[in-house]
């Protein structure tokens, strides 16, 4: 854009400088032609988003299905106790600074590009990196399926899954499956290196399964094998099911 004014300016000027024979109207048609470029230029640059304002998708003031999608996951997750209005006031704001300090985001109390990919949530703009997330979800969730249960009955494949999915929604673990499946100490496949395994057909099937809603864990966001189990605070979590091998628990 800066070269497509710079050119304008100088064949402007030329034409002037050539077909204008008296030397004051050459000034006065100068000085014109100088005062309009600048005022484009500015204009142009007014329209030009500053970084954090682009990147500033909700924030204080704003309305909508977005802000809605916002306050319906941080009530979810403990995060906001006001209504779901699709109104971001003052409460969402609050919500929105706990999330980003939990998941050592910038506290600013804006979702902007980085806090709503956080949140799960994509617009329309980054549609394809939503499906570039949602496939590195699958693939990521049934890894740890692979690493944790193969072998397990199909069930307790997908009650895996479920666990690690019933984890993202508490307001007691990180929002993300990344999150969730690195947290230190959190699932033996990371920490013995089998969740670089690849995972097969059946891991991969399961995992879709808990995506798309099945909980055959009951809610459960622990599991534990009672054979080899040797942590009593695991033993004293209420138990939902047994599924094979794995004792699953809240």
């Amino acid at each position: 854009m800066d070269k497509i004014i710079l050119n304008c300016f100088i064949s402007v000027v030329f034409f002037m400088f050539k077909k204008i024979k008296n030397k004051s109207l050459k000034i006065l048609a100068i000085l014109s032609v100088i005062i309009l470029l600048a005022t484009t230029f500015l204009i142009i640059l007014s329209k030009v988003p500053e970084e954090n304002e682009a990147e500033a998708l909700s924030k204080y003031g704003s309305r909508g299905s977005e802000v809605t999608q916002i306050q319906t996951k941080l009530k979810r997750w403990g995060y906001y106790n006001g209504n779901i209005d699709g109104i971001y006031g003052s409460q969402t704001v609050e919500a929105v600074k706990y999330f980003q300090r939990k998941n050592n985001l910038v506290v600013d109390g804006i979702a902007g590009k980085n806090t709503l990919e956080a949140m799960g949530i994509f617009n329309s703009s980054s549609s394809s990196s939503s499906s570039s997330s949602n496939s590195s979800d699958l693939n990521l969730l049934a890894r740890v399926i692979y690493g944790e249960a193969r072998g397990e009955p199909y069930t307790g494949q997908v009650a895996v899954g479920a666990v690690v999915l019933n984890r993202v929604k508490s307001s007691s673990f990180p929002n993300t499956i990344s999150g969730v499946v690195y947290q230190s100490g959190a699932f033996d496949a990371v920490r013995d290196g089998q969740i670089n395994l690849t995972p097969n057909s059946t891991a991969k099937k399961a995992a879709q399964d808990a995506l798309n809603g099945w909980d055959p864990s009951y809610g459960a966001i622990y599991y534990f094998n009672p054979a080899t189990a040797t942590n009593k605070w695991i033993w004293s979590r209420p138990m939902t099911v047994t599924i094979g091998n794995h004792r699953f628990c809240k």
